[in-house]
Parts: structure tokens; sequence; C-alpha cells
């Protein structure tokens, strides 16, 4: 498989990441975006034991090995490093085990996954949502900052890109990724003039074939547009991008995060029920048209990127 080193990114069809999506991003849509030629990235915590993650490893590894055909984009695992995530510690042993090539920490400290990653030769980059928290995983010894900027779905940030990424680029000089309501080939060309390397992107993809989430969510975010979402505290308490009347139908009343961001990685089953049909996407769910493999959507992008 691709390893990934800064110099492998002129592989790539595009300088995307296929973001990773809680309950959306398995095994089908990595395996999909990696070999479209964009870096595919899923949640450990999708899969829902430490046990079928390195089921989800292996398949994952095999299948782009046997691409023989073309070279696959490299893959991403995404962990949440909050002291609340009583999985972190077996999920990043499984992350060295298969060589994940980059890790995506996000909602804590990067310093307890930076070493163990290195230490194989992967890269890590981190989500940050203010420059405060840039700052501090700057100095944690990441390889690159994800930018959540306003309008990003899922976990979001309230900055506007063009400011985030000036004050970012004042005191960084690494790899830097920003999120936030990209749904086209222009505007992927637009966050590389603004000194990004790569753009990170998931409602796009939210309605591909490959996508989990089932028929009726990809029908509703086909019939979304960037007036149906909110930003209010998500499931785990962070400020997350989310479709207003899938909260409304759960009835669960927005409200703004509290300074403790994650009460609970791992809720009752009564709350994860609640939550269950509640939507989450970016300002970019207007750009979502048809369902359609994600291959065709990268084809899409890249008309756009080349024009």
């Amino acid at each position: 498989m691709t390893s990934l080193h800064k110099e492998k990114w002129l592989q790539l069809k595009l300088p995307v990441i296929c973001a990773p999506m809680f309950r959306i991003s398995g095994i089908d849509l990595v395996i999909g975006a990696c070999r479209a030629g964009v870096i595919g990235a899923f949640p450990a915590l999708n899969a829902r034991t430490s046990e079928e993650l390195d089921k989800w490893l292996t398949e994952i590894k095999t299948k782009l090995d046997g691409n023989t055909q073309n070279q696959a984009a490299p893959y991403a695992v995404n962990l949440i490093v909050h002291k609340s995530n009583a999985r972190l510690q077996a999920d990043l042993r499984l992350c060295v085990k298969h060589k994940v090539p980059l890790v995506i920490s996000s909602v804590g400290n990067p310093s307890v996954v930076v070493d163990a990653v290195h230490g194989y030769g992967g890269l890590i980059y981190h989500d940050v949502s203010t420059v405060e928290h840039a700052q501090k995983a700057a100095g944690a010894n990441v390889d690159g900052l994800i930018l959540l900027c306003a309008g990003a779905g899922g976990q979001t940030g309230t900055l506007n890109p063009f400011a985030f990424s000036t004050e970012v680029r004042s005191f960084w000089n690494g790899q830097l990724i920003i999120a936030g309501g990209i749904s086209s080939g222009h505007a992927i060309r637009a966050v590389q003039e603004l000194g990004a390397n790569l753009a990170y992107i998931g409602t796009y993809f939210m309605a591909s074939q490959e996508a989990m989430g089932g028929d009726e969510r990809k029908q509703l975010l086909i019939v979304s547009n960037s007036g149906d979402v909110i930003a209010a505290a998500g499931r785990f308490g962070a400020l997350t991008s989310l479709i207003k009347s899938t909260l409304e139908k759960a009835g669960i009343t927005p409200q703004m995060p509290s300074k403790e961001l994650i009460v609970n990685m791992l809720p009752s089953k009564q709350e994860s029920a609640r939550w269950a049909s509640v939507v989450t996407a970016g300002q970019g769910v207007g750009a979502i048209k048809d369902v359609v493999p994600i291959a065709t959507l990268v084809d899409r992008l890249s008309s756009e990127y080349f024009y």
C-alpha cells in the first residue's frame, strides 16, 4: 500500500481527505475513496468494538494492497483522544499493529498518541476549531492541522477560513488542511490559494453509494440545503452541524455546548437510540443531488478542479 509521506501528495488524484464521519464512513467508503484517488478516512468508533476495528483494518489493507490496476491513495483512522474515550489505548495499539498511514486525532491533546504513531513512521493530523487549539497541537509535534471552519459538517467551528488560516500560517509551516462547506473542485482550489495543502470534505460524500446510513438518510440529504443546517451541541456535547428537522423529530432541543465538550463517549443505549435518527451535515449539503459511487463524485470534483 502507498506509504504516507509528505512527498506522496502528488500521487493523489485530488488534494482531498474524505473526512471521517460518524455512522457514515465504513470499509466500503474508505476503499472507494482510496481507489478513486483521495484519502479515505473513518472514525475508529464506527467499528463497534476494538476487535471489530482489527477486522476492519485487516480488510482495508488487504483490499487496497490487492488493487493492482491503480495505486490506491493512503487511508486514515480517526481517534478521539479525549480522556472519556475508554477505547483509545486499545484502538491506538491496533493502529500501530496495522501501521495505519495517517491518524487523525480529535477532541483532546494529541500528544497522547503522537509518539506511538511516529514510532512506526505514520503521520498524525489533529482537528482544531480555534487558534488556541491550533497552537497547542503545533506544540505537540503533529504533522498537520485540520482547521474546522464555520460550515463544516459534524464537529465544527465558528471561524471564517480566511481569518483562521491566516492566523495559523503565522506560526505553522506544516501540513494545513481546511474543512468547512467544501463541495466543488473550485472550492478545493480556493483553499489551496489560502495556503492549505489539502481540503477536508465530508458532507459531499455522505450520500455516495458506499456511505453507511441508509437510503432514507441519503434522500433527506438530497432535499436539504444550507438553510436546514444549524450548529448546536451534538451527541457528545461538542459544537456540531446538524439538520434541524431531525433534532426536532427526535425531541431534542438545540443548545450550545457546555465547557465540558464530551460527557460520555460511550453513552447508554437509550441515549444512543435517541440520537440515532439525528443527521449531521455541513453547509455544503445543498451540493448533494443524487446517490452515485464515490468515484463519480471524485470525477465531478476533478472536472471542476482542473477546469
